[in-house]
């Protein structure tokens, strides 16, 4: 390396140091300038600050001590109200206590005077009943009455008042009563009698087969008796075989069966193969035809009612009563009678036609299987209704109609009514004679039971019952009294179709010879 080259860069880091340390004195010169600046602003914010401290301590001072005066003058003045206040209460307090003085003393005074009227009207009371006493001991010497003579005597007097103001009442309400509602009763019962007229055949408990000839006695009987036997064990009915020329009477308490087993007779008479392997196709052929009679004879009652929504096992159990009878009475046919007179009688009214109209047509639904289940019809029929999800108002009617039970609803009281006219009206019903003579006793078993009659006697087939009473001890007044609980009694024990009039009959004579 040769000498000026050095030389020139030697010179050139000198400069160079030398640039660099007038730079950094220079930014020193700069800074101090800068930090000197920024310590004189903070000293003139600091001033400032103290300054606007000061002053709004001044401030604060003033409106802290303008606030106390403030509260203190309102406190004074509460402080004047309240003393005012307490200075009015203290007047009351004082005004009232002198006013209960002034009424303790009155209520002393009027208890001293209290006592003292109590005393005079002890007094007073002692002489009323010394006085009392000798006028009844007066009374009963001019009267020659004692004391409880004089009250029986009262008392009976009263009594024989008031029992001919009862049975004066009674008679007037009675009447009035009886006149508003026959007339309407009449008016109902008789528009749904005419707007439903219905013929009943009357039927029995047997069926009698028709045979071509005597001859066929002997084949229905069969060898040994095998053919008869063979129907009454398939059909579960008796076979009567007896002297009729040209008939076999089926019998059975149980219709369906019946019926079953006399088609199936005729069928094999109409056949003429009469054997025990034809009885069976026959016997099964006939319980067919029976179960559709059944379904449609259901059908036709719900159709001709107007019934709707019935269960398909309810509308079956309606078919079957048509091969059910109640006293000679077809129980299908009445049942659709009972369901068209209620359903008139609830227009009439105004009430709920289609709900009398399906009680009236299921009132008496037990009857189909009460030859095969425990119990009574209207139980069954209840059960059953309740089964296939009857509304309650439909089963209560179901079991009110015979008065088993009390009529709740409107509807139960018009199946009822309509139970009675279907069955009651002349010639729907064959009544056995031996109970004919029962209710005829029993009526008059209970009319000549009573005090003061003499004699009793069922006449009109037991619509009507004439009481004769001893006049001696039953009075015109007694007579109204008498007939009506006679009424009530016969209504609470005896079971009758239709109603009975009562009749009481008073007969006082007086004979006298002339000689």
């Amino acid at each position: 390396m040769n000498v000026p080259v050095l030389i020139t860069a030697l010179s050139g880091v000198v400069v160079s140091i030398a640039a660099f340390l007038l730079g950094i004195y220079y930014r020193k010169r700069v800074a101090e300038k800068e930090i000197s600046s920024a310590e004189e602003e903070a000293r003139r914010i600091i001033n400032d600050a103290i300054k606007s401290a000061e002053s709004r301590k001044r401030e604060a001072m003033l409106e802290a001590k303008e606030e106390i005066m403030k509260q203190r003058s309102e406190y004074e003045k509460e402080v004047k109200e309240r003393r005012s206040d307490l200075q009015r209460q203290e007047n009351r307090l004082q005004q009232k206590e002198e006013n209960l003085d002034r009424k303790t003393d009155a209520l002393e005074k009027k208890e001293e005077t209290l006592a003292s009227k109590i005393a005079a009207l002890d007094k007073e009371n002692e002489e009323i009943r010394l006085l009392k006493r000798s006028q009844t001991e007066m009374l009963e010497r001019i009267s020659g009455f004692t004391e409880e003579e004089a009250k029986k005597y009262l008392i009976d007097q009263v009594e024989s008042e008031v029992t001919h103001e009862t049975a004066m009442k009674i008679r007037e309400i009675e009447t009035r009563a009886k006149d508003e509602a026959d007339a309407r009763a009449r008016e109902i019962v008789a528009t749904a009698i005419q707007r439903c007229a219905a013929d009943h055949v009357s039927e029995i408990t047997v069926s009698v087969v028709p045979l071509p000839n005597d001859e066929m006695k002997g084949r229905i009987i069969g060898r040994e008796g095998r053919n008869i036997r063979t129907i009454e064990t398939l059909t579960g009915v008796d076979l009567i075989i007896d002297d009729t020329p040209e008939a076999i009477t089926v019998s059975c308490f149980e219709p369906v069966r019946r019926e079953i087993a006399r088609m199936a007779l005729e069928k094999l008479i109409a056949d003429g193969r009469i054997h025990p392997t034809h009885i069976e196709e026959m016997v099964e052929k006939a319980r067919r035809e029976v179960e559709a009679v059944i379904k449609s004879e259901g059908e036709r009652a719900v159709m001709e009612t107007g019934v709707r929504g019935l269960h398909p096992e309810l509308v079956k159990m309606l078919g079957r009563l048509r091969y059910r009878t109640s006293y000679g009475q077809n129980v299908l046919q009445h049942s659709i009678e009972v369901s068209h007179i209620a359903g008139l009688m609830a227009a009439e009214l105004g009430a709920d036609v289609q709900a009398a109209k399906r009680a009236g047509l299921l009132h008496d639904l037990g009857k189909a299987v009460d030859h095969e289940m425990e119990g009574t019809h209207i139980a069954l029929g209840v059960e059953f209704a309740r089964k296939y999800h009857e509304k309650e108002d439909i089963i209560h009617a179901i079991q009110a109609h015979h008065g088993d039970v009390e009529c709740q609803t409107l509807v139960a009281c018009l199946v009822q009514a309509a139970d009675a006219i279907s069955a009651a009206r002349p010639g729907a019903r064959r009544e056995n004679l031996e109970n004919y003579i029962k209710r005829l006793e029993k009526l008059e078993e209970i009319t000549g039971t009573y005090p003061g009659v003499d004699t009793a006697f069922a006449i009109q087939a037991g619509r009507e019952v004439r009481v004769m009473v001893k006049p001696e001890q039953v009075n015109e007044d007694q007579m109204i009294i008498l007939a009506r609980e006679l009424a009530k009694k016969i209504e609470s024990e005896l079971e009758y179709p239709g109603q009975i009039k009562v009749h009481v009959l008073r007969e006082t004579k007086v004979v006298e010879y002339a000689k």
